[in-house]
């Protein structure tokens, strides 16, 4: 099975909020969804292009198994807790499948 993508856009939009967003992903959010998910590891980045535009891959073995955690408990925990953190900061989430892979290992 190839591996599986949990991907989530984050706009933050007011700039105020950007430096305390990015300190709390790194410290709890990123480590938390990593263990909630049983991910193999996880990404976060800022868009050079749009300053409000934050996004977190997280990879994935089992893909079936994260579509089950993200119609569960697993999914309602974080997402009470990133709402908690910032109920302003608007996101999309999906889920994608590696289609292919290339470059030298």
């Amino acid at each position: 099975m190839p591996a599986a993508f949990f991907v989530v856009r984050a706009i933050v939009a007011d700039p105020a909020k950007r430096e305390a967003f990015d300190e709390w992903y790194h410290r709890e959010h990123l480590p938390d969804v990593i263990k909630a998910l049983g991910a193999v590891r996880g990404w976060r980045l800022w868009s050079a292009s749009d300053p409000s535009l934050h996004q977190a891959m997280y990879q994935v073995a089992d893909q079936a198994r994260l579509e089950r955690d993200l119609g569960g408990e697993v999914i309602r925990k974080l997402v009470g807790e990133f709402d908690r953190a910032f109920p302003e900061v608007t996101r999309t989430r999906e889920i994608l499948a590696l289609a292919e892979e290339q470059g030298p290992v």
